[in-house]
């Protein structure tokens, strides 16, 4: 009897998630999530499968999933082995010529990866990068940064690249027709360069071409964390700005959290920062009326 009960408490607590869903589920049909894939939510079997299903989910249900994955870990990992250094700057890797060629072949072979195992869960996926019809055309970074006796300086950063253009004519016409794009950040400058993009700005640029609903970056922490290292559920781009200002928010959080306020200020509707370590986590902050991350939203947030 009480293995009875337990199971039928477990049919409850299903059937009450699918209830908790179902207003999300009619609010969101037909609508563009633009999801950036990466760091360790890719690095086990069971996280990439999780999350692939829930791409899948999303697609069945009636949203348009397209992904915009990273590879960082993956990056590393080969660069190291070929001797070379990974150098970052305000969250941007360094990339010289041999970097670049090393990064172009980890996102390209992810890139497939990826798309396979969406689409072995029942989605039809197709894989792309940047280059691909001219997508993300892009010219080299200039950036700025403080120098160790604190003065600005512009920084070389190789061949990291700063989107010009997006050019959505090709991810429309598959993602009218069901498909979901799963594209690599690599950009191509107007002479044919290659340039390594931020897979966080790639997602807002996209999400922001696509006039998308929302931009949900995955990322390998809770979310946005105050100075007492507490989650915050819900950051207004004031004081995110503010945060930025103050190094609450630390380096490698600052591309992502900017890219929330500029896909904001260009028409996207909402922003997601999310810990990609959960199981599920994409649904789970979709489909839940608390969420598992960070939202961050243009509206002041009511104290």
């Amino acid at each position: 009897m009480e293995g009875r009960s337990k199971a039928l408490n477990d049919l409850i607590t299903r059937t009450e998630v699918l209830v908790e869903a179902l207003p999300y589920i009619k609010r969101f049909h037909g609508k563009t999530f633009v999801i950036k894939y990466g760091g360790h939510a890719m690095l086990t079997p069971e996280l990439r499968s999780a999350f692939c299903q829930d791409i899948v989910l999303l697609d069945s249900v009636g949203i348009k999933p397209v992904v915009v994955h990273g590879g960082g870990p993956q990056i590393t990992e080969l660069i190291t082995k070929l001797g070379l250094k990974s150098h970052f700057v305000r969250g941007m890797r360094v990339t010289d010529a041999a970097t670049m060629e090393a990064a172009e072949m980890v996102l390209q072979r992810l890139n497939k990866e990826i798309a396979a195992l969406i689409s072995h869960h029942g989605g039809r996926a197709v894989g792309l990068s940047g280059k691909d019809s001219e997508l993300m055309v892009s010219r080299q970074m200039r950036m700025v940064a403080k120098s160790e006796g604190g003065k600005l300086e512009q920084v070389d950063v190789g061949l990291v690249g700063e989107i010009d253009t997006i050019s959505p004519a090709l991810l429309t016409t598959l993602r009218d027709a069901g498909f979901i794009p799963v594209i690599a950040p690599i950009g191509i400058g107007r002479e044919g360069q290659t340039y390594n993009i931020n897979a966080d700005v790639a997602a807002g640029k996209i999400a922001s071409a696509l006039h998308a609903e929302k931009l949900i970056l995955l990322t390998d922490v809770e979310g946005v964390q105050d100075e007492n290292a507490a989650l915050i559920s819900v950051l207004d781009t004031a004081r995110a700005r503010q945060m930025i200002v103050s190094g609450t928010i630390g380096e490698g959080m600052i591309p992502k959290v900017e890219c929330c306020i500029d896909a904001l200020s260009a028409g996207v509707q909402s922003t997601h920062i999310i810990d990609g370590r959960r199981l599920h986590s994409v649904l789970l902050e979709i489909f839940t009326h608390t969420g598992i991350g960070t939202e961050v939203r243009r509206e002041e947030v009511a104290e």
